[in-house]
């Protein structure tokens, strides 16, 4: 950035927050937003000399990105509010992160790898499914899978409502037609859940093992580790 240039304040909070621009503009719409103690107007433009506030808390001119890998735990949603009873995972993260945001979901019966980041273009490059980010998941059935509904899954496709999904399966062990390994490269809500249903199965268990370049390795349920390297936004 060249010295005092002024950027847009919305651009400014998608970067720092990991928010859409439609989201920082709806925060500051909101009032939520000041600049030098005054509250911040949509279309604003701020330079390195003013100071963003935002929840109490004034935001770094300087951008200081955090990328996180977790173990979501089964029964915990990915939002800030908990849903009734139901807890969320910002409540196994300290302080620190508590501004960091998801980067894509996963529900409440599902577990497994789950990225956050305050980094806006990372997330979209990670969810646009222009970029078709290869997933991996484990998925448990309800009973086992028939030899032609596989195919149909894998070489053809399942008509849901928003479009077909094919995914790639490949059965975890020999003999064994209930726990299968999903890969996919999109990343509608609940995809795998839906096709599966669509051919008359139950989705018992479901695990994400592998989103793009990370996996979940040796992380146990509710850790999480720092990725102390910049992720390749490529």
């Amino acid at each position: 950035m060249v010295e005092n240039e002024k950027i847009r304040l919305n651009k400014f909070l998608a970067e720092r927050l990991g928010f859409s621009r439609r989201e920082a503009d709806n925060l500051i719409a909101a009032g939520k937003v000041k600049v030098n103690e005054k509250p911040a107007v949509l279309g604003a433009r701020i330079d390195k000399n003013d100071k963003v506030w935002y929840n109490g808390n004034i935001i770094p001119f300087a951008a200081v990105y955090f990328y996180l890998a977790m173990n979501k735990p089964i029964g915990y949603v990915c939002s800030r509010k908990r849903q009734d009873e139901t807890p969320t995972i910002y409540e196994l993260l300290p302080e620190k992160y508590q501004s960091l945001k998801t980067v894509g979901r996963l529900d409440k019966d599902s577990s497994g790898l789950i990225l956050l980041t305050n980094d806006g273009d990372f997330a979209f490059q990670m969810t646009h499914p222009k970029f078709a980010k290869h997933k991996v998941y484990e998925v448990e059935l309800n009973r086992d899978l028939e030899p032609l509904h596989q195919q149909m899954i894998s070489d053809f496709g399942v008509e849901l409502p928003d479009g077909k999904s094919q995914l790639t399966l490949t059965r975890l062990s020999d003999g064994d037609r209930k726990n299968w390994r999903v890969e996919m490269s999109e990343g509608r809500n609940r995809q795998i859940r839906r096709t599966f249903t669509a051919l008359g199965y139950t989705v018992t268990k479901l695990m994400r093992k592998q989103f793009g370049p990370y996996a979940l390795d040796d992380l146990k349920p509710g850790e999480f580790r720092e990725l102390k390297t910049t992720p390749d936004k490529g």
